[in-house]
Formats: C-alpha cells, structure tokens, sequence
C-alpha cells in the first residue's frame, strides 16, 4: 500500500511521564452544546438526502455558534432573564437536479431536538433562541464532492488518533460520561454542564470537577452542599475502576459560601449566564482535551462524513490505532497521523504514518504486516466510517 510509513520512535510512554493534564467538556458545556447541534444538524441532512436522492449531498454546519443568555438563579427556582441565541451556521445545499431540499427546517428541527434530548431543564421554546443562515456550498467543492466513485478530499489536512487510553484519560472520560447518564438521572439538581480537568502527578491524580447544579431542584445551601458532597464520593467510588492510583477529587472549587457564591443555574448550562460556545474549541473526537499527546486542531462535529477530511481522518486515526493496539500483542503505544491532498480519492492519503512504541521485547518490524493490514483494510471500504457517523454510532465529541 503507497504512502503508508511505520516505525518505531524513542519517547517516553505517557504513562511512564511525571505529569499529564487530561480535560473532557461535558454534554452541557457550551462548547459541548455547539459540537452537538453541529453533529445532529449533519446527521439529519444526510438522512434527509439519502431520502430524497440515495446519496448525502455537500454541506458542513460546523461553524454552530452560542451567545450566552443571561439567567437569575435561586434555590427552589429562577428565571432565565435573556435567552441563549444559537446561530446555526453553514453550508447546505438546497437544490440539486431539480429536487429542492428544505435544508434550513431540517437544520432547525435537528437542534431543537438535540437539545430538548440532552437538556432536562432547558425549554428549547423559551430558553433559547435559534437563528438559521445556512448558505449554499461553494461550487468547486461541490464539483469535488460529486467527482469519481469515491469521494474526494475536500481539503489538505490531517487527521491524528492514537491508543490505548492511558489511566488518567480513562478515569476524566468515563466520569463525565457516567456524571451525565448516571448520577444526573438520579439526582435532578445536577445539570449537564459538567467539565472534568485531571492532574496526574507522578501516581496521583487530582480531579477537579465543575458541575452546574439547577436550583429548581435544590431548596437551600444546606441542600446544595450534600448534593455536593454526595457527587464527590460517588467520584471517588467509581474511580476505582479506572486506576489503582490514588485520586482526590474537588468539584466546585469555585463555591464560596460565606459570599453566596456557588455554581447555581437555572437550566443546566453555564451558556444561560456568560458563557458562549463554539464548534471545535472543545474535545478532539475522543472525547479528550489532551495537551501531552498530539493533537488535530480540526472541528470533527458538524464537517459531512463523505468527504471532509478534517472529519473523516481524524475519526479514522483513532479507529485504526484502537484496532491495532486490540489486535497486535506488544504495542506500548501507537500513534497514527493522515494527511490528505485536496481533489485526491480519501482512501489514497498523501501519507499516512504509524508511530510505535514497542513493549520491552517486542520488534516494531514483526508488527508491521498485521499493523498494514488493518489500515488498508479501513483505507479499502472508509464508507464505514461515513455510515457509522450517520446513524450516531460514532462520537465527534
């Protein structure tokens, strides 16, 4: 297979490193809200032009934005004062031989939806605005996109994934995911604006956890603080089954209470009172912020999954490292960068590199067959990806 290049490197292994920074936004961080428009308003057009005319059609909403509102929390209740303005930006097209799409309304229904599903205090009616001004495509990508069996890139860019996990990674992961469809549906005072910053110190790590809770459901401070509290020991608890290290957790470090300061909220979301959101500022398709490994800076959410590589190869990276490290004995750690040529098939990158760290005693070069297979075999058939994005079987955030 061309342009495929595999070696080892010398590098110390994450974990083996004194230091590691680890964040995940949450569902209801703003950034997190406007990955999720993106995503939903992608996944719909595509149904929508599979409907119509059997095929997805050139669009990217991946320029979604949030404009925070302004709310009056209090315990037992508030108000939001000014709602949240959502603009929902992009690329769609509308008409394609004769057949016109109602791009705009499909747009909208799919945000409403999206946050009315993942919000449990947000009335998309009166606590958000939603403003559509999805323009059409430019003509020389839209030729790009129609040219050739298989799609073409769109742009010259680069996608980077890597794996296994690391512990720290694992642990700030999994507690959002579980804060989100665990302890919030349990307990309805916490909302889904949860962001999750790890430290890992040599073998500690220190969880610092922010996590807006909704006064509708908590009468007092007294309330609020074994709300709190309970949240701190259920993280502690489940730690356990990401790490054998120690972890001290801290969640809302932030609270005063002798100044009435705590993380109160009326809807869930810190975008009711002074926080705006934007595509791509928040987790890499992973679902992590990971500043000790390499990163794309690229915007996964919302980019059309035929052809946008800034989408496709960035999902496809983490996919080809995550099958190598499941099914090669003796990866350490594996790192995949690919890097796309504008007007070029998506499944012939212009280079696509495989760094290894090998276990002790393992080789590099008596990987290298099995490590080929795997990726020409995602390489060979990259609609899979396109299909799994489509039916919401693969996360962008």
């Amino acid at each position: 297979m061309p342009n495929v290049f595999i070696e080892e490197i010398v590098h110390t292994p994450i974990e083996q490193q004194d230091i590691e920074i680890v964040e995940r936004k949450g569902v209801g961080h703003p950034d997190s809200l406007a990955d999720g428009i993106a995503e939903a308003m992608s996944r719909a057009l595509s149904r929508e032009y599979m409907k119509r005319l059997g095929t997805v059609l050139h669009h990217n909403t991946d320029e979604t934005q949030i404009v925070a509102g302004r709310a009056r929390p209090e315990f037992g209740g508030g108000e939001v004062i000014q709602p949240i303005y959502i603009l929902l930006v992009g690329r769609a097209t509308k008409e394609f031989d004769g057949v016109y799409i109602p791009a705009d309304r499909i747009a909208l229904k799919a945000a409403k939806d999206y946050v009315r599903q993942s919000m449990h205090a947000l009335d998309v009616e009166s606590d958000v605005v939603f403003d559509v001004k999805l323009g059409e495509g430019s003509t020389s990508l839209k030729d790009v996109f129609r040219r050739g069996k298989v799609p073409l890139a769109n742009d010259t860019s680069f996608g980077i994934g890597y794996a296994p996990l690391s512990d720290t990674e694992k642990l700030v992961y999994n507690v959002e995911k579980r804060i989100y469809s665990e302890f919030r549906k349990k307990n309805p005072g916490v909302g889904e604006d949860v962001k999750v910053m790890g430290l890992r110190e040599k073998d500690k790590i220190k969880l610092t956890v922010a996590c807006a809770f909704i006064g509708e459901y908590i009468s007092s401070l007294k309330e609020y603080d074994s709300l709190k509290q309970e949240l701190k020991s259920w993280i502690e608890d489940i730690a356990r089954e990401y790490t054998e290290r120690d972890v001290e957790v801290c969640v809302n470090t932030a609270d005063c209470y002798e100044t009435n300061c705590y993380y109160l909220t009326v809807t869930g979301t810190s975008a009711e009172n002074g926080d705006d959101g934007s595509v791509g500022r928040g987790n890499r398709c992973n679902g992590l912020i990971t500043p000790g490994r390499p990163m794309s800076m690229e915007a996964t959410s919302g980019k059309n999954p035929i052809n946008h590589v800034g989408k496709i190869y960035n999902l496809l990276a983490n996919l080809i490292a995550s099958e190598c490290v499941d099914e090669v004995e003796g990866i350490e750690e594996i790192y995949v960068r690919i890097l796309s040529q504008i007007g070029r098939p998506i499944n012939e990158p212009r280079a696509l590199s495989i760094q290894i760290i090998p276990e002790k005693g393992y080789e590099v070069e008596k990987m290298k067959k099995r490590i080929e297979e795997i990726a020409e075999s995602w390489l060979e058939d990259t609609t899979r990806i396109t299909e799994k994005v489509i039916n919401g079987e693969l996360s962008t955030f």
